[in-house]
């Protein structure tokens, strides 16, 4: 049995299979995912799992250099904002429209559903090396 913490055999897989440069993204379940988009569903009901637990699990598994997030994170949930900024604070931030940031999803390895509720709680995630 896998002993590291990422025991989700599809997030797993994928994690496994990233390069450097490739992008990863975890969202809020509301957001609409691009046709062809792989669409990883961890929700189980309302803020279950949340947006940033998800991100803790992650990253306690993939190296990552820099993040994109929506521009409206900014006002509409800066709270949020500071968490993910504590988790990374070695990481580039890169802010664009929320419109392109689902666009961007297109581009992602995966996307990762969770069960939170608050507004703009998306994120694009590309690897690093760990060398």
């Amino acid at each position: 049995m896998k002993k590291t913490t990422v025991i989700n055999s599809e997030l797993a897989t994928v994690i496994a299979g990233m390069g450097h440069m490739d992008w990863l993204s975890i969202g809020d379940a509301g957001m609409p995912v691009p046709m062809g988009t792989k669409k990883i569903d961890l929700a189980l009901t309302k803020n279950l799992p949340s947006f940033i637990d998800v991100l803790k699990n992650i990253l306690s598994e993939l190296e990552v250099q820099k993040i994109y997030l929506a521009d409206e994170i900014k006002t509409d949930n800066p709270e949020q904002l500071s968490a993910i900024k504590a988790l990374l604070p070695e990481a580039e931030v890169a802010f664009m429209p929320h419109t392109d940031l689902k666009k961007n999803l297109a581009n992602t390895h995966a996307f990762v559903r969770t069960g939170e509720m608050t507004p703009f709680s998306n994120i694009i995630l590309e690897s690093g090396v760990t060398f």
